[in-house]
């Protein structure tokens, strides 16, 4: 099964880059570039598969992204975050919301590494419920 990625960032150029490694390495991935439009969709169940990862931006209009996991903490605990950001300091925000924080530049083999890492822990820990 392919892992979905939900993409989180109000920069086109930014979304789209990303977009476009992880298409490369066979994720599918869904870009939205609103963090409201996102979390309405996620809460709603609006995407076409279940979502096995969250990458989101930190400073974004509307909603920063530590106040999107924070919403999405609420009825989703247990899907993974990425965060990447420019901003060192809005780590400390993150804290205790369980996600893998990653300043900005993030080089595409490391953010392929990282994405792999998620998505194949997520998928362990269904397979081993799945098992029980």
């Amino acid at each position: 099964m392919i892992p979905t990625v939900l993409l989180i960032d109000d920069n086109a150029i930014q979304a789209a880059t990303r977009q476009q490694i992880l298409k490369r390495a066979a994720y599918f991935v869904i870009a939205v570039l609103s963090p409201e439009r996102a979390l309405e969709q996620f809460r709603n169940r609006e995407f076409p598969v279940e979502i096995d990862l969250i990458i989101t931006d930190h400073f974004m209009p509307g909603l920063t992204g530590a106040e999107f996991v924070r919403k999405v903490r609420e009825f989703s605990p247990d899907v993974p975050v990425l965060v990447i950001s420019g901003m060192e300091e809005a780590e400390a925000e993150y804290e205790d919301l369980n996600v893998q924080f990653r300043l900005k530049p993030l080089l595409p083999d490391h953010l392929l590494a990282i994405v792999r890492q998620l998505t194949h822990k997520s998928e362990v820990e269904t397979q081993d419920e799945a098992s029980q």
